[in-house]
């Protein structure tokens, strides 16, 4: 599945939910990709394998009633993010309450996420670039907690997790996935209802 095109020719997207990383195998596994990981699921749920390459994303899409709703991953590297969510809405003429943006907090314990409809940057090198370049902070985001570093936080965010944090997260990616998808069938608020929070069931420690 990719392009569904109306009789016009022409997208009509919905929603843009936008996962944040690094593009690179480098950086792939690393803590700071966990928004291209939850973009990553999206994309194998409803398999989509090939993606288009447009105002420094990676894009694909899938169809909703009425739409479709687009998944993108920027390229431009974490620090440039705004450049390719402003060019993105711009490029499917959307508005900013049709975006949602999707990163790692360090400000959250693993296990947590939490869809919020506007914000600060909370720190985010790569919501700033995007608060930056909208020139506002009232837009939908989504963020998943992958706990506060004990090392400089540079070094933390591109380093990956241990092996049992890493089983911890792969849930945590896939609640987060469904959050995303019900705020696309339904709205912002029936899914903070549902999913803020910590993953229900979710190990603290090691058995």
């Amino acid at each position: 599945m990719f392009w569904r095109k109306s009789k016009s020719d022409a997208l009509n997207p919905l929603k843009l939910i936008v996962g944040l990383g690094n593009p690179g195998q480098r950086y792939s596994m690393t803590k700071h990709n966990v928004g291209y990981w939850v973009i990553n699921e999206l994309l194998r749920r409803y398999r989509i394998g090939k993606l288009r390459g447009m105002c420094g994303a990676l894009v694909g899409t899938t169809e909703w009633d009425g739409g479709e709703a687009v998944y993108a991953k920027p390229t431009t590297y974490m620090n440039n993010s705004g450049e390719a969510v402003s060019a993105l809405l711009n490029r499917f003429n959307l508005s900013i309450s049709d975006l949602c943006v999707v990163y790692d907090d360090l400000n959250l314990e693993i296990g947590v996420i939490r869809l919020r409809k506007n914000g600060s940057d909370g720190g985010h090198n790569g919501m700033k670039s995007i608060i930056r370049h909208l020139n506002t902070q009232e837009f939908p985001r989504l963020r998943i907690g992958i706990g506060a570093p004990n090392q400089s936080q540079t070094d933390y965010v591109l380093s990956g997790f241990d092996e049992f944090d890493q089983n911890r997260i792969d849930r945590v990616v896939r609640r987060a996935a469904d959050a995303v998808e019900m705020l696309i069938e339904d709205d912002i608020q029936t899914a903070m209802s549902q999913f803020n929070g910590k993953v229900v069931g979710l190990a603290d420690e090691c058995d």
